[in-house]
């Protein structure tokens, strides 16, 4: 008998454009954790609402959101896909879960202080409850491990904590999620301020490679990205942050490490390497963004596979309600 997949949950905003270090980061490495785990996968557009949304765009944004995680090599057919926004398990299980979340523990989230100081004229109770809609999402599927990067490590604490806590008062209820040690995609940073990660909120258009844009813009971008005064293509992160940047692109996109980089680039200007990487870059983004369309122009396609997915993460994610609904004491729907 074939042993039983570990579960393994992820997901994004359905906000903002993704960019590149959306994808080297975490998108390009889905595709192959379907071999070792059983996956799901949402559009989290629940969680987008803790900021003002132009609801067309919105929608629109969404729609994109799961074609992008098809064209980039996501089989629906062997993935669970989904929107959370069409489970209605997510909105009814952070609901329970909100009893029995303290105060002390949401108080302590760094990532809320953050967003609340970003949008000061909209701090709202979903901002402020969102580590708690992310354990149910987790929870629900009984997730064994999430890849979370280093700003949702605190978030994950958190679902463990709520996990455990329920199943000291109830039982096994939930499975307690670990974060996912696997290989871990390029931490890609701005390319104008090689001090912080590529953003799709960045102000700056220049400081991020987007997913759609086109290999002139590319090009551009990278022939722009800040370095130093320095002529040498050489790895060092602390003296060197944006050319070492660059070579982490580069060596993600092209599987080469960086003493092979350096020596590819000796005695090669600055000029010459930003090209080197703004062309594999963009070699590496055109059958994706050729994938895409054609996905996202293919309605009945859409449709069909997004209804598809959501009513196996419908299935799925209930069993897990109904159980945490009879052991807390809620009476049964009268069919």
């Amino acid at each position: 008998m074939e042993d039983k997949k570990k579960i393994l949950y992820s997901g994004m905003q359905a906000t903002g454009n993704l960019t590149l270090g959306n994808y080297l980061g975490a998108l390009r490495n889905w595709k192959t954790l379907n071999e070792e785990y059983e996956c799901f996968f949402g559009v989290m557009d629940f969680h987008s609402l803790t900021v003002r949304q132009n609801p067309a765009e919105f929608r629109q944004r969404a729609r994109n959101l799961f074609a992008l995680y098809v064209a980039a090599g996501l089989d629906p057919e062997k993935n669970c896909i989904y929107f959370q926004s069409h489970v209605s398990t997510h909105a009814e299980l952070s609901w329970i879960l909100n009893c029995y979340t303290y105060m002390g523990e949401l108080n302590r989230m760094t990532q809320f202080k953050d967003k609340a100081s970003k949008h000061s004229d909209n701090i709202n109770a979903g901002l402020y409850t969102y580590p708690v809609l992310m354990a149910a999402d987790i929870l629900l599927y009984q997730a064994d491990v999430v890849p979370v990067g280093k700003d949702q490590l605190q978030h994950l604490e958190i679902t463990r904590d709520i996990a455990q806590r329920f199943n000291g008062l109830y039982g096994d209820v939930f499975t307690v999620p670990k974060p996912y040690t696997g290989k871990i995609g390029a931490g890609v940073k701005s390319l104008q301020n090689p001090e912080k990660k590529m953003s799709k909120s960045d102000e700056n258009p220049n400081a991020s490679i987007y997913l759609m844009d086109d290999a002139d813009t590319i090009r551009r971008k990278f022939k722009r990205a800040v370095t130093d005064s320095d002529t040498q293509v050489r790895y060092d992160v602390k003296e060197k942050p944006g050319i070492s940047n660059l070579m982490d692109i580069y060596g993600a996109v092209t599987g080469k490490d960086m003493k092979d980089i350096e020596s590819e680039f000796a005695g090669v200007g600055y000029g010459d390497f930003k090209a080197a990487v703004g062309e594999a870059v963009a070699g590496l983004l055109a059958p994706m963004q050729e994938r895409f369309e054609e996905i996202k122009n293919d309605k009945e396609y859409l449709d069909r596979v997004i209804g598809a997915n959501d009513e196996k993460a419908f299935y799925v994610s209930n069993k897990t309600l109904r159980k945490v609904k009879k052991k807390v004491g809620l009476t049964d729907r009268i069919k």
